[in-house]
């Protein structure tokens, strides 16, 4: 792999067809303008909204980074020196703003050289925030104090932050709960290069196992070692001051929670046996109760391996699941069991069940609410008010149910009942608070209850706040955003103060922090990051409404070329950008849910880059995929496919903006599908940008995206909709981009490898371009740079310069 930190290996090049080295290349200026610019910072907020974080970091990692050593251990990627995430994006600088005296920003003082930071936690109090700092040979833990503006190192680099919930704080905001690599740690074996001890077998009774395709799964004996040696754990109780003491012995510790009051502390620790079929969540696990001195109180749950489950998107695993703490009481344990078996198939009244369980965690548990679809989640108000939602998959339904948690005798009442789909009819998120614990709580004033939504509509987007009568159930609005030319999205609602806390941005200006007083109806700005994309801040960008040929309205947000006369109406090529999207109802389907008042903020996958290189760009196009009643979206999706694709050009023609003749289609993943699709299926276009894609449904087998059918059971469907299956089909310049160390379910490089192949055996116009040590989203600025080149010189000569 070191040999392949400068070169890429691209294969059938524009002018060769042949395989050739080619160094890492550079966009033309216009582009590269665009991608090499400095970023805003990142902004948290402590809960009491006194202390706004500036975090920094830089746009991009180097080539250098991802060529480290890297493990790849059952859905983990590890540095195995730093024992952390080989994948991490880290911060580099941190500065603090009072939000209460308006004071100026402050540069933190104390952070280490060259920081690297990450795993950001408050303390109870708020007055503090705890996070690590990755060095060269480990990872240690720093204590930022925001009063002072002071970062301090408190542990030596030994910290294992390869499962995460690395830092957690005991209630008294003095000392944290540190996963350490033990002393007993043994050596890291080098698997590829050891000497086989005997033959990998894989056992089935009978049962069926029917997984999707994960990547970086355990394969051998060796990669068992190595990963009981990477997670495994002493946890360590430390002080403010760095003082530290063992608080349990060695484990493979995952998941870590204090209850609300912080006397207890719920754990959760990976058992054996490993499993070569699915990721580490899925082998077994415990979770047991501690006091907060780490003494053992209970065993809540053992949980077996998971390899076998039920078809189906809505099956769970049999025995209590969802296990967490109840926010508003101090040490209530809750969690959910399938009523059904976790088999969707099975006809029941009721999926669910919700249960109590409190010190000593040995007794029966009380029984809650019983939800119709599969329980999602719930919000804890008080002793009598609570918030729990459930979802069904196959029928894209959602309930809400309002119910007191103290009374098993009261009917739980759904107060909605709807299509999650359906942005137009979105209630939004119940508004929520810290208690006196330090537990986020339902909002209830006055006999209310508060709902922060979106505001999708048929006219545009609207953010706001409604207020939820519990006596009558009936909403009311308390703010609503009116602006038509800007964007407005509420981040909180503080009832107290009539004030919420917004985030303004349009187009062309840069999204910025605002504090809105609902009583003075003031308005008082908190942040002022400028615009980094001045080449593009005059780009013409508006949302186009068009209709399928079957009726179903669609969308796009359409940018015109830099300098465009829309007097003159010159035809441009263009490029279609997008992603299709599965649905039940053709209601939901035809909602317009992108705001060309959003930023327009190029990234490496973004096209808006090439309105610089005179490109009509039509971006966000939608691409519905609709099945209704007993229909699935997928039994018709290449047609429906190349009927959105159609309507988009025909949309952009009609306005008089684009040559039809010089149109390009690109997609990433699942869009890369799509692309492929549309090629094979339609002369709609003169080129096609794929990338990470999969191009062969056979190869996932067991269900793929949004399809719950095994290939067994729909054939016709995985073949019509494999573009390998097709590859004689394609008669368009396709450029096929993939990371080579992709770790998406089903995106396996081979998709692109494979495919590839196959064209080039049936005599396509095709190029291959394997980024190396990139994973399904792309990181290294070497990367992102060539990749944008490759882009760029496809669309010039297949596209803008088409013979």
């Amino acid at each position: 792999m070191k040999n392949l930190i400068f070169i890429l290996f691209i294969l059938f090049t524009l002018d060769l067809d042949s395989q050739v080295a080619l160094q890492y290349q550079t966009p033309p200026k216009e582009i590269l303008e665009l991608v090499d610019v400095p970023l805003a910072p990142s902004v948290i907020i402590d809960d009491n909204q006194e202390y706004m974080i500036f975090l920094y970091r830089d746009p991009y990692k180097s080539i250098d980074d991802l060529s480290r050593e890297e493990l790849r251990l059952a859905g983990l990627r590890i540095d195995p020196i730093t024992n952390i995430s080989s994948r991490k994006n880290y911060y580099n600088n941190l500065k603090i703003k009072n939000i209460l005296n308006q004071s100026n920003l402050i540069q933190v003082s104390g952070l280490p050289k060259n920081p690297k930071l990450s795993n950001f936690n408050f303390s109870p109090d708020q007055n503090k925030i705890a996070f690590t700092n990755t060095t060269s040979y480990g990872v240690e833990v720093w204590v930022l104090d925001l009063i002072s503006s002071i970062a301090k190192k408190i542990t030596k680099p030994l910290v294992n932050a390869n499962l995460g919930d690395v830092i957690n704080w005991f209630e008294d905001s003095k000392h944290v709960l540190v996963k350490m690599i033990p002393e007993s740690k043994e050596d890291i074996i080098d698997s590829d290069n050891s000497v086989p001890i005997g033959p990998v077998v894989s056992v089935n009774d009978g049962k069926k196992a029917q997984n999707r395709t994960y990547q970086d799964l355990l394969k051998n004996k060796y990669d068992e070692h190595n990963f009981e040696n990477l997670v495994i754990s002493d946890l360590y109780k430390i002080s403010l001051k760095g003082k530290s003491v063992k608080w349990l012995s060695s484990d493979m510790y995952n998941k870590i929670e204090f209850s609300p009051d912080g006397e207890y502390v719920l754990i959760t620790t990976i058992q054996k046996p490993f499993s070569y079929i699915v990721p580490y969540y899925r082998f077994p696990s415990k979770s047991v109760v501690y006091t907060k001195y780490g003494k053992k109180i209970e065993l809540i749950v053992d949980v077996p391996l998971i390899e076998e489950l039920p078809k189906g998107f809505m099956s769970v695993r049999e025995g209590r699941r969802n296990l967490n703490w109840r926010n508003d009481k101090p040490s209530s344990l809750i969690f959910v069991q399938a009523l059904d078996g976790g088999d969707p198939d099975k006809e029941v009244i009721y999926r669910d069940e919700v249960f109590q369980i409190d010190f000593p965690f040995d007794g029966e548990p009380e029984s809650l609410i019983k939800t119709f679809n599969r329980f999602s989640n719930a919000i804890w108000g008080n002793d009598t008010i609570a918030v729990v939602f459930d979802y069904w998959w196959n029928t894209r339904n959602t309930k809400t149910y309002l119910f007191n948690p103290s009374d098993n005798d009261s009917n739980p009442q759904v107060v909605f009942d709807r299509n999650y789909q359906d942005r137009y009819t979105d209630p939004g998120d119940f508004v929520s608070e810290k208690n006196i614990m330090g537990s986020n709580v339902l909002v209830i004033n006055e006999g209310c209850l508060f709902l922060n939504g979106e505001g999708f509509s048929k006219e545009g987007q609207f953010p706001f706040i409604d207020k939820f009568n519990l006596v009558s159930n009936k909403l009311s609005r308390v703010y609503q955003s009116n602006y038509t030319n800007k964007l407005e999205r509420i981040n909180n609602y503080d009832y107290n103060n009539n004030q919420i806390l917004v985030r303004i941005e349009s187009s062309n200006e840069y999204p910025n922090y605002f504090i809105r007083d609902l009583q003075t109806k003031s308005l008082v700005q908190l942040t002022d990051f400028a615009n980094p994309f001045k080449s593009i801040q005059d780009v013409r960008k508006k949302l186009i409404d068009y209709k399928r040929e079957d009726g179903l309205d669609l969308s796009g947000v359409l940018y015109l070329p830099l300098g465009y006369d829309e007097n003159k109406k010159e035809k441009m090529p263009m490029i279609l950008w997008a992603y299709p999207r599965e649905f039940k109802d053709q209601a939901s389907a035809a909602q317009k849910t992108s705001n060309p008042n959003k930023f327009t903020y190029p990234y490496y996958g973004s096209p808006i880059y090439w309105v610089t290189k005179g490109y009509v760009v039509l971006d966000q196009a939608t691409f519905p995929i609709v099945g209704e009643g007993d229909d699935e979206p997928n039994d018709t999706f290449r047609d429906q496919l190349v009927a959105n694709a159609k309507a988009a050009i025909d949309a952009v023609d009609k306005l008089g903006y684009v040559d039809t003749k010089r149109i390009a289609v690109g997609g990433h993943s699942y869009g890369a599908f799509m692309v492929a699709n549309l090629l094979s299926h339609s002369s709609l276009f003169s080129a096609g940008i794929a990338r990470s894609g999969a191009y062969n449904r056979t190869l996932t087998p067991f269900g793929f995206q949004s399809e719950q059918r095994s290939y067994w059971e729909a054939p016709n469907v995985y073949y019509d909709m494999s573009p390998f299956m097709h590859a004689d089909k394609m008669k368009t310049p396709l450029l096929i981009i993939h990371g080579e160390a992709d770790n998406n379910s089903g995106t396996y490089p081979m998709q692109s490898t494979r495919y590839f192949n196959a064209l080039k055996g049936l005599g396509a116009t095709a190029r291959l371009v394997i980024l190396p040590n990139e994973s399904h989203g792309y990181k290294a600025k070497e990367s992102i740079l060539h990749l944008l080149w490759e882009q760029d010189q496809w669309l010039e000569k297949h596209v803008k310069n088409k013979k």
